[in-house]
């Protein structure tokens, strides 16, 4: 566990409503090779050098350049790395993803593209080689907070609003209702999923399912709950809760009692930790 670290930094007041958390990741091995549960998309400072592959849940492979953007994910990902890997992160939310990329969410939904071409090739490694001469991880948390409030465009709070909407119908119940976020929100149910597509990459009812599953996945892999207990949280019955779990994590909930990876299992442990510091969509999963 030595050889590989996983540190979170909540970020500052003014970006909460652009980016769930930052983190740090290292890895001192030869190859770095894990799955990642489903999340939200992701933008990534590779920071060491090599190459670099991520299988998403449909089986398509994309080797990635060192700055890319991971879209939203709808399930379990493969990644492999050449180390020893140093990558400087970040959870771009649904308001972050239409504030910084602002295209469809929905069209690189288990997908990466290359940041070069969206956020400037040359503002990229002038980021990323302050960050490699920071002294220390608090201090890369400031470059790239400092490179998010550059790239924040001004004019998105009716974004900002709507997401916070979605989320809080996300976080109030384990199978939230769909008459009650168009009820939330005013808008006509095609008129939710056009947005919910757009900014999130997925229709509320597969968030729903997302959301669900990853919370299940952190109650399983806490010693507080057991299985009768996550199945009464939305889950029709024990086959039910596998399938669903399974899709959005990659293990069973056997595997994530006994034996998850060490991203998951470092990923889940420190968010958890972050409970009454951010969002419980965010902490809770």
């Amino acid at each position: 566990m030595s050889d590989i670290q996983l540190d979170y930094a909540v970020p500052a007041a003014d970006l909460t409503d652009y980016i769930t958390l930052f983190y740090h990741f290292r890895a001192d091995v030869p190859v770095f090779e894990d799955s990642e549960r489903a999340d939200h998309a992701q933008f990534r400072i590779r920071l060491s050098p090599g190459d670099a592959e991520y299988r998403f849940p449909d089986g398509s492979i994309q080797s990635v350049p060192d700055f890319h953007v991971i879209g939203p994910t709808s399930g379990a990902m493969q990644v492999r790395a050449k180390g020893p890997l140093l990558v400087f992160g970040m959870g771009v939310t649904a308001a972050g993803w239409a504030a910084m990329i602002g295209s469809e969410a929905s069209s690189v939904l288990n997908r990466a593209i290359d940041a070069n071409g969206l956020f400037g090739a040359a503002r990229l490694r002038t980021a990323a080689d302050a960050m490699r001469a920071a002294s220390d991880v608090p201090a890369r948390v400031a470059i790239g907070e400092a490179l998010v409030r550059e790239l924040v465009c001004g004019g998105h709070e009716q974004a900002c609003q709507f997401v916070r909407q979605v989320d809080g119908w996300l976080a109030a119940s384990p199978s939230p209702e769909m008459d009650d976020l168009v009820a939330t929100t005013g808008l006509s149910r095609r008129q939710v999923e056009r947005k919910c597509n757009a900014m999130y990459g997925a229709p509320p009812k597969l968030l729903a399912r997302k959301y669900r599953a990853l919370r299940a996945a952190v109650a399983l892999a806490s010693d507080n709950e057991d299985v009768d207990d996550v199945i009464a949280r939305g889950f029709y019955d024990q086959s039910h809760l596998i399938r669903e779990v399974k899709q959005f994590t990659g293990l069973t909930p056997r595997q994530i009692k006994a034996e998850p990876g060490i991203l998951q299992r470092l990923t889940m442990r420190q968010r958890t930790a972050l409970d009454g510091q951010v969002s419980p969509l965010i902490s809770g999963t």
